[in-house]
């Protein structure tokens, strides 16, 4: 279900050029899929580098919502953050949200700088709440693998502790033969 959710979001993020969004949602694929092989093999150590990963995931979430939603002094409409100030592009939600009717704006002074210079209106929810509630998905998802991830690598390190080589460390397991005297190896002196 993450890898799901992480590609459905990666896709949309093409379709609107942003940059910044496309970078982590493939970083976020990538640390999805060492999570899932320190599973599948039993490797504690991807499973904690996945959780770690996890934590980053959900700052940058909480980010994406604060951007969107405008809070503090974070604004859509004077940074480019999510495209490294490369385009003017935007949110893919922004002319496609449901029911959304996008209309273009000919006689616009930023019409000769952006020739995406549109008039939204219509929208059964505004494209700032449908990428608010994609994040906050993808939060409730990496506080689902982040506990999944915690429980299971503990479960991995106690099994390896818990580990009883033949002859290891109990007492009243296999011994091992004892040898006796005339089994003993001596040297053997040769001259030449």
């Amino acid at each position: 279900l993450p890898q799901v959710a992480a590609l459905e979001r990666q896709i949309f993020d093409f379709l609107g050029y942003q940059w910044a969004p496309i970078l982590a949602n493939f970083l976020h694929i990538m640390a999805v899929i060492l999570g899932i092989f320190g599973t599948v093999q039993y490797r504690s150590r991807y499973l904690i580098l996945y959780a770690a990963w996890l934590v980053l995931w959900v700052g940058w979430n909480a980010f994406i919502i604060c951007f969107y939603l405008e809070v503090g002094q974070l604004s859509q409409d004077r940074d480019f953050i999510m495209t490294f100030n490369t385009s003017l592009h935007r949110s893919w939600w922004m002319e496609n949200g449901p029911g959304c009717l996008v209309t273009p704006v000919l006689n616009s002074r930023l019409a000769l700088e952006d020739h995406h210079v549109i008039s939204v209106t219509g929208c059964l929810l505004d494209y700032p709440y449908i990428e608010a509630l994609s994040s906050a998905l993808q939060i409730f998802l990496a506080l689902f693998g982040f506990v999944f991830a915690c429980y299971v690598s503990k479960v991995f390190l106690e099994e390896e502790d818990s580990f009883d080589f033949i002859g290891g460390f109990d007492s009243y397991g296999y011994q091992a033969p004892q040898k006796t005297s005339h089994l003993q190896l001596q040297p053997l002196y040769t001259w030449v």
